[in-house]
């Protein structure tokens, strides 16, 4: 029998961010968007909720939870229904920290994981996207080249959220020739030696969030930076969680335009009826409902299949294109339902549409 109950552990914690996201989020979503940055004071209150931390273990100062993606997506909803992009820049660590948690070895969790459990909100990220903005593991372009007892590193990384805050980046490269089975991944100090980090000049969607252009020329790095050392990592299972981040908050994005769609259309009235009760309107408005529900379904499908340890490419892929689809058709139709008011910047329409374009295009701006 297939359920998809949640426990009551996590429906605490979708409820209490939901809370956080439509009291302290939400609020401030287009005044951050205008200005481009995240307050210190948005990432400081996200950081406080422990998102991050929770699934470190107590030895390193986390409070030592399991890691559940099932759980994850539940969180990076409730956050992409605030604001996704305040949500990217909060989860963004976690885009180190969980790859750190699954295949990192001892000495190197024992190292790092503590720079993520003090009181303070700490910056590390990945670098995924390629300089051609096209990322494909099997051809990846920034290499890694096994040099004595260590590695040097080349190429150009973009579109790498909260990079020039970063203390670290977790650096995805080909090790020893084409496709997704020669990916390996590799911490990278931002004082390293041939590493540059410069903000990108701007992007369609997520402005926020300060995506960066990360150069790495010559880049000379010991062994102990390979994650995982010997073992490595399992590239599809990272690329897999992080596929189901992006979706999840793509989802909570597309149910905040159809729980702000459909009181409008109810409200708004136009020659004599409100607009809700027009067909053309009412279908739109019942298929963002439909398709809220089939994207959690098939997120939270994925994400089981990340948990236990089952190779989710296939499914997570699917979600993803489905995902993708939906949520910028739901994003066009609020501005639709809108009208006019639609494309204005007094109303979130234009921003979330904006948004959906930026969560679909990227990767995923966080790690399940």
């Amino acid at each position: 029998m297939i359920s998809f109950k949640l426990s009551e552990e996590q429906v605490l914690i979708r409820d209490s961010l939901q809370g956080f996201a439509k009291d302290v989020m939400a609020p401030q979503a287009r005044v951050i968007d205008e200005a481009g940055e995240i307050p210190s004071d948005i990432l400081q209150a996200g950081h406080e909720l422990g998102l991050v931390s929770a699934a470190i273990p107590e030895a390193q100062g986390g409070a030592g939870g399991d890691r559940s993606p099932v759980t994850n997506a539940v969180v990076l909803e409730a956050l992409g229904y605030g604001c996704a992009s305040q949500g990217a820049a909060i989860m963004a660590p976690s885009l180190f920290v969980n790859p750190l948690l699954d295949f990192g070895t001892d000495d190197q969790k024992k190292e790092l994981l503590p720079l993520f459990t003090g009181k303070d909100y700490h910056a590390a990220t990945a670098a995924l996207h390629e300089t051609q903005f096209a990322f494909g593991a099997g051809a990846m372009k920034t290499t890694a080249e096994k040099r004595g007892n260590g590695y040097v590193l080349n190429g150009v990384k973009r579109l790498v959220p909260m990079a020039t805050s970063a203390s670290h980046v977790l650096v995805l490269a080909a090790e020893g020739g084409a496709g997704v089975e020669n990916v390996q991944a590799f911490i990278v100090p931002r004082d390293a030696k041939g590493v540059s980090i410069e903000r990108e000049s701007g992007q369609m969607g997520l402005k926020p969030v300060a995506h960066g252009k990360v150069t790495l020329d010559k880049v000379e790095l010991p062994g102990a930076a390979r994650l995982g050392g010997d073992s490595g990592i399992d590239a599809r299972r990272l690329l897999a969680s992080v596929r189901v981040a992006g979706a999840a908050m793509a989802v909570g994005l597309s149910r905040a335009v159809a729980d702000t769609a459909i009181p409008y259309a109810r409200d708004r009235v136009a020659f004599g009826e409100a607009i809700g009760k027009k067909q053309a309107i009412a279908f739109m408005l019942a298929d963002m409902h439909i398709e809220c529900d089939t994207m959690r379904l098939m997120l939270w499908k994925a994400a089981s299949q990340i948990e236990q340890g089952l190779d989710a490419t296939k499914a997570t892929v699917l979600a993803q294109d489905y995902i993708r689809r939906r949520s910028m058709k739901i994003a066009d139709d609020g501005v639709q339902v809108f009208g006019g008011h639609g494309f204005i910047r007094d109303l979130p329409l234009e921003m979330w549409l904006r948004n959906a374009r930026a969560l679909t295009v990227l990767e995923g701006p966080a790690a399940v």
